[in-house]
């Protein structure tokens, strides 16, 4: 594309967060190894140097204590981005994202506004074994209050902080591991992005597939199989997880009369159930076959290569998936 602009995932996470903290000195990030060390996925790297500690700061190994401390700084005007190395270690901290992040606003009867953003990495595919792989954005996205987004394009990942640093209440951003080195463009001009609405990443008129993050790239490459085999998939990254765009889903299944929902996390009671039973509430007369789902197995993350492959949804399983709709036996 002419005067596009071509990074890494990693590079555009980078250029947000220093953007971000030059334009605004109440804009800080503070988390585990984000300062010296650079981020353990390199994503903060050179920022210390470059902004300084007081800007990029190194906490201790407490989730808690330094997520807490990011929500009091929020309620004294600051405008904090608290790193968590991995979702899983953000149980540690579901305490204070939960009961103090998301409530206060709510209990204050809005007196106090928490303007946190919580960025963490989500996702498995780097064989670092279930204590560091799991996609937990789900769980999240049950929680009122909160904002949660899944930036899967280089754009996204670009643009998706500014918005979610201007808004009052607290924003959490889930970064998939295995798009840190995935390069892609950026527009030329494009100068930012919403954080409300889902997007169509490819049209087609026989079947949708709904996923999101690091899904997005494999749910792609089913559609481009597909396509060898004359089914036109349309593809619809959700973007933003929590408040859903119910209307892009209803829209996309009303042109195609079939859906495959594509989802890391584990099938019971996931995000992709959640998105199912709202189709069938919204658009079950709209349907010309069942809904399916394309999510990890029900087990925890293994470390081995093949066996953390095939627990993972795949290009394959999602083809097969819509083409049983399309094309059933």
């Amino acid at each position: 594309m002419s005067g596009a602009i071509r990074m890494t995932y990693r590079e555009a996470c980078r250029q947000a967060i220093r953007e971000a903290v030059l334009a605004d000195p109440r804009v800080f990030l503070m988390g585990e190894d984000v300062g010296r060390y650079g981020g353990c996925y390199a994503v903060t790297k050179g920022l210390s140097a470059e902004l300084g500690e007081d800007r990029i700061l190194d906490t201790p190994l407490s989730e808690s204590a330094f997520v807490g401390a990011g929500i009091g700084a929020a309620m004294a005007g600051m405008r904090p981005i608290v790193e968590v190395m991995t979702c899983n270690f953000s149980l540690l901290a579901l305490d204070q994202i939960l009961n103090n992040a998301a409530t206060i606003p709510h209990m204050s009867g809005g007196q106090f506004a928490v303007p946190i953003v919580l960025r963490m990495a989500t996702g498995a595919g780097r064989q670092l074994a279930a204590q560091h792989s799991h996609s937990l954005e789900g769980w999240f996205a049950h929680i009122p209050g909160l904002r949660i987004l899944a930036p899967a394009t280089v754009a996204d990942a670009r643009f998706m902080l500014a918005p979610a640093l201007a808004d009052p209440n607290p924003v959490l951003i889930f970064e998939h591991v295995m798009l840190y080195n995935m390069e892609g463009e950026i527009p030329a001009g494009l100068a930012g992005v919403d954080i409300a609405h889902a997007a169509v990443r490819r049209p087609g008129r026989d079947v949708t597939l709904v996923t999101y993050g690091g899904s997005l790239f494999k749910t792609l490459a089913a559609a481009e199989a597909l396509a060898a085999e004359g089914i036109e998939a349309e593809v619809i990254d959700l973007r933003v997880l929590r408040p859903l765009d119910t209307a892009a889903i209803m829209a996309s299944v009303a042109r195609t009369r079939r859906v495959v929902i594509v989802d890391e996390g584990w099938r019971s009671g996931s995000l992709s159930a959640e998105i199912a039973m709202r189709i069938v509430e919204e658009a079950f007369f709209e349907l010309d076959a069942p809904i399916r789902r394309v999510c990890s197995r029900e087990v925890p993350i293994p470390y081995a290569a093949h066996l953390e492959q095939a627990a993972l949804p795949q290009p394959e399983a999602i083809a097969a998936a819509a083409r049983g709709l399309v094309r059933p036996a």
